[in-house]
């Protein structure tokens, strides 16, 4: 079941549910506005490799906007923390955005139960397109659980992303190979 905008409301009130900043003029029917930060990061290379840490610089949006171009991977955050300990929230682009050639996520548009942190954006543009810092980028939805998880995110042994962080995080499945001699 996804949570309406008054079954959100309910779940920040009791704190089962965190959205810092909170602006209630994000808040839809049944799901909620998230702003692009004003921080994007690049790969340094033009090849990745999965096994190891790859080099990576941070880009600051500014006021006037940036043009991004197609072909690079941009990774972007939102201005929004947020907690979930009662929901399952899954990211998606706002249709708008989608109509100017912008994707926000790869893959990925669920988060896990206890994640607690920015959400790091894989974007992409069909064509060049400037975003500005604050911009609505996408939307959350909130999915009711049947019933209470065993061990949320921020408990899990192999959690990866949990360290509160306002710059996009870039990708640590390297760490998968950390205990692997010669992979």
């Amino acid at each position: 079941m996804i949570l309406s905008d008054k079954a959100i409301l309910e779940a920040i009130e009791r704190g089962e549910l965190v959205i810092e900043p909170f602006r209630r003029e994000a808040l839809g029917s049944n799901s909620y506005d998230v702003h692009l930060g004003k921080y994007l990061r690049i790969y340094a290379a033009p090849y990745l490799d999965a096994r190891r840490p790859n080099d990576s610089a941070i880009l600051t949006l500014p006021p006037e906007g940036l043009f991004l171009i197609p072909g690079i991977l941009y990774l972007g955050v939102t201005e929004e923390y947020t907690e979930t300990h009662s929901c399952v929230p899954f990211l998606e682009g706002k249709s708008s955005i989608g109509r100017l050639g912008i994707q926000i996520h790869a893959t990925a548009s669920k988060g896990d139960v206890g994640f607690r942190n920015h959400w790091t954006l894989e974007i992409s543009v069909v064509h060049p397109v400037r975003v500005y810092p604050g911009m609505p980028i996408g939307q959350l939805i909130f999915y009711a659980l049947e019933r209470p998880v065993d061990k949320p995110y921020y408990a899990r042994e192999n959690a990866r992303y949990t360290e509160r962080n306002p710059l996009p995080v870039p990708s640590l499945y390297w760490k998968n190979f950390q205990n692997h001699a010669n992979t």
